[in-house]
């Protein structure tokens, strides 16, 4: 799995440019072949979770019901959790288990 926090404004993480120097979207699905490359706006909390099918090329994937998507490989689900988290209110990254439930932060246990 690749994950890309996007700030980058000249869209590289979309690029398919395959001449030197590869665009990252083409070094990740051709050269290094991750099958779940996901990319996350922090700042909008936008999620896109591709995964790379047979052919290739990678493949636009649709959440589930409560927006989550199941990373097979790893036996969980990612999605996107609004809250507070060391003085920061906003979009963050979460993990959940196979029956959806929220794996908690070492802050939160306590």
């Amino acid at each position: 799995m690749v994950l890309e926090i996007l700030s980058d404004t000249d869209g590289s993480e979309y690029s398919t440019e395959s001449k030197y120097p590869p665009g990252k979207w083409f070094f990740y699905e051709q050269i290094l072949q991750v099958p779940n490359y996901i990319i996350f706006e922090p700042d909008s909390g936008r999620l896109e979770v591709y995964r790379r099918e047979q052919s290739g090329k990678y493949k636009f994937r649709v959440p589930d019901e409560n927006n989550l998507y199941w990373l097979p490989e790893m036996q969980l689900f990612i999605g996107v959790w609004q809250g507070r988290l060391e003085d920061r209110d906003g979009y963050w990254l979460r993990w959940w288990d196979e029956v959806k439930n929220l794996l908690l932060w070492r802050s939160e246990l306590l």
